[in-house]
């Protein structure tokens, strides 16, 4: 028998703040997350000086005895899952009962940690004075790994390193373990810590905005004609996920039911996904559901403000839904937060939902005539009532990710 789940709890902390209500309200305000990176002023060659840094000072509150072996992205996974947790009202004796999984993931590990232990790796020549616990701050899994150790997790942990779906694939794989009956409870999402090598590896490829150095507040712009890159960003965001009956039975609140997932591969392009398998996830996504095209109310987008990738994405978005649906990005103000954006945006949908509104694409003022003509959310906030939502991430990898989001 096919099992419901929904969500009881929420953590997240981002570039506008780490509270869905203060982010309502820097997103009713267009106010953006940009801005200028003078600690990157020493990269020499990089075109861009833009980032969306999170605002988390509660990391800095973390007891060394916790953070000593995290790197900075394990301690926003941390403040976002602490948050989520104490939300869904899990007990410590809950969480560690063996009952209990995790699914989350980052597209880096700690880049900082890593950047310092190859510096003096090259500086020195050799491994004597090198930190042993550099490894466990900066190795892929080290959010999955970290939060497992700190909140005392023995039940099923899945880790996922899939650049930008990673949160989305953790969601998802977490939703199908309570789906099937393998577990009653999960803990799912991802994170990302800024570094000026993520960056670098998309300047590289000619992918991030440098037009608006000296005017953060206009980059990244989505789906617009004078759009020229994306912005990298960072954050974490954790979701506590349910069985119904048993969330229902203890009282619990219910943000939103997950309704369907889909994840497949392009299979052809390690930095593109085709039109065509963007739509197999969408599609994918709402057979899961059990669900149409007719049925959403909403299209979160992935839309980073690359060229050709707002152009295929629009298409495809396109042939499954058509101009009927509103259709917004929140990379205008978010910046693009890699492992993290899957659980940040769609928890910023379930907030949306439940408050009646669509965030508009910021930085959107002129549709690119390449793009498809969907119900672009531009301007301002549109006040909206919907019932369910789609939220789209796709990655390097040929990767994508649709979930289906919806009212309990």
């Amino acid at each position: 028998m096919r099992r419901r789940v929904v969500v009881t709890g929420i953590g997240v902390t981002s570039p506008l703040g780490s509270e869905l209500p203060e982010i309502e309200i820097a997103l009713r305000e267009n106010r953006s997350g940009i801005r200028r990176m003078t600690e990157w002023a020493g990269v020499q060659h990089m075109l861009t000086k833009l980032g969306a840094p999170a605002d988390a000072p509660e990391i800095d509150k973390l007891p060394r005895k916790v953070s000593r072996l995290m790197g900075r992205v394990a301690m926003l996974a941390t403040v976002a899952t602490e948050r989520a947790i104490a939300d869904a009202g899990l007990t410590p004796e809950e969480v560690s009962s063996g009952k209990v999984g995790l699914a989350h993931g980052s597209t880096h590990g700690s880049s900082s940690v890593n950047e310092a232990w190859v510096r003096k790796l090259v500086e020195t020549g050799g491994l004597l004075g090198l930190p042993a616990t550099s490894y466990l701050k900066f190795m892929s899994h080290t959010t999955a790994a970290n939060l497992a150790m700190h909140f005392g997790i023995r039940g099923r942990v899945m880790t996922t390193c899939a650049a930008c779906v990673s949160a989305s694939q953790a969601i998802g794989y977490a939703y199908e373990a309570i789906r099937q009956g393998t577990l009653d409870v999960m803990i799912a999402g991802g994170a990302e810590e800024l570094h000026f090598s993520h960056a670098g590896v998309f300047d590289v490829m000619h992918a991030t905005s440098t037009r608006y150095n000296d005017d953060p507040a206009r980059a990244p712009r989505p789906f617009d004609r004078d759009r020229d890159g994306l912005v990298v960003g960072e954050g974490a965001g954790t979701f506590v996920l349910e069985e119904y009956e048993r969330a229902r039975a203890a009282g619990k609140t219910m943000y939103a039911e997950v309704l369907g997932f889909a994840t497949n591969c392009d299979g052809a392009n390690i930095t593109s996904s085709s039109s065509e398998s963007m739509q197999d996830a969408m599609r994918a996504a709402l057979a899961d559901a059990r669900l149409s095209a007719s049925d959403i109310g909403y299209v979160n987008a992935h839309a980073t403000a690359t060229e050709l990738g707002d152009q295929l994405e629009s298409q495809a978005t396109y042939a499954v839904f058509g101009d009927r649906v509103p259709v917004s990005s929140l990379k205008g103000h978010l910046g693009h937060t890699l492992g993290a954006c899957g659980a940040i945006e769609a928890a910023i949908c379930i907030h949306m939902m439940r408050r009646g509104f669509v965030a508009p694409t910021l930085n959107l003022e002129n549709v690119d005539p390449r793009c498809a003509p969907l119900d672009y959310v531009r301007g301002g906030v549109r006040e909206t009532s919907f019932d369910i939502s789609l939220s789209n991430k796709f990655a390097f990898g040929g990767l994508n990710t649709s979930l289906v989001l919806g009212r309990v």
